[in-house]
């Protein structure tokens, strides 16, 4: 990368757990080869304070940004680095996401210290997973293995707790982002990584978004050299699927989205029904993409293609 003409003083806010900091020290060395001078600013937000409830009751992936937007808006940082699948939707009046990095390993990953995989679990068995996705998409795995026996539960906390509490034997399986493992040189707790066939990921799963203030356009320069435009396309596409389908973490949603080796970009997603009533609803698409409004275009029609198989988008919230 070539160092930038005019060097900056950039202040990262940041989430204090491991990973977290792990990204934003990443981003920094980068942001550091190319002339800035950076600081860190660790903050702890509310959504690592909440671990007794989930996510989907207390607010959402949301509250995993909304101190750090305080802390651009207020001027103590200049910018927020976020796991990309945190990162709601749409973003607040006066913030824009001005870079998204190349992609880790966009899986989930199956991490146990007896049990190589789902067929290996011991009768009522306990796998734990914060994500209303995994915990539909592990049911309808264990439906096919005849194993309404294993109970799936919530498992809350920063990754380390997150094993720890595995470890300490509350779980005999835990399902986990694989970026986040790896990132931490964790690679040899992964017993299993699964397929997007066994696990369709996330919208931005394994991507890191930047955020900054909108009028920031200084920044949004000194971050170009940072944007994966290959990434970008693949998680707007996905992300235009969250968006459609209302964008809410109470929603078990998946949506992956990779380049065909002919060159054209696809797009699967999934939609669960949190009470089992209905099964698993899937679409996908494919088409040429050069540009962000073509990959969204994709997005589009694969939502249309979900709600038309009987997917069906949540009711906004309350003051929505």
């Amino acid at each position: 990368m070539r160092p930038s003409p005019s060097p900056l003083s950039i202040t990262i806010a940041t989430r204090e757990s491991r990973l977290a900091l792990w990204q934003a020290e990443h981003v920094k060395a980068l942001l550091e080869g190319l002339g800035h001078r950076v600081t860190l600013l660790g903050m702890t937000t509310l959504g690592d304070q909440i671990l007794d409830r989930s996510l989907s009751k207390v607010g959402g992936k949301g509250l995993f940004v909304k101190e750090l937007e305080l802390a651009l808006q207020d001027g103590r940082a200049d910018i927020a680095v976020h796991s990309l699948k945190d990162v709601p939707m749409d973003l607040p009046t006066g913030f824009a996401l001005a870079c998204v990095m190349e992609r880790e390993d966009p899986r989930d990953a199956w991490v146990s210290t007896h049990c190589a995989g789902l067929a290996d679990l011991p009768a009522k068995a306990v796998v734990g997973t914060s994500s209303l996705r995994r915990q539909v998409l592990l049911r309808e795995s264990l439906d096919r293995l005849g194993r309404d026996d294993v109970r799936i539960e919530p498992l809350r906390g920063n990754l380390d707790t997150r094993l720890r509490k595995l470890d300490e034997g509350g779980y005999h399986a835990i399902v986990l982002a694989a970026a986040g493992l790896k990132r931490l040189g964790l690679d040899a707790r992964i017993r299993h990584v699964f397929d997007a066939t066994e696990s369709l990921p996330a919208a931005g799963q394994g991507a890191l978004g930047i955020e900054v203030r909108a009028d920031r356009t200084d920044l949004i320069a000194a971050l170009a050299p940072l944007v994966h435009q290959p990434t970008w396309m693949r998680v707007a596409a996905e992300r235009t699927v969250s968006r459609a389908m209302g964008g809410s973490c109470s929603m078990p949603l998946a949506a992956y989205a990779d380049w065909l080796p002919e060159g054209g970009l696809s797009l699967d997603a999934a939609w669960g029904d949190t009470e089992g009533v209905q099964p698993v609803v899937r679409a996908s698409g494919s088409a040429p993409v050069a540009t962000l409004d073509q990959a969204e275009a994709l997005g589009q029609r694969v939502a249309a293609a979900l709600r038309a198989a009987g997917a069906v988008p949540p009711p906004p919230a309350a003051g929505a």
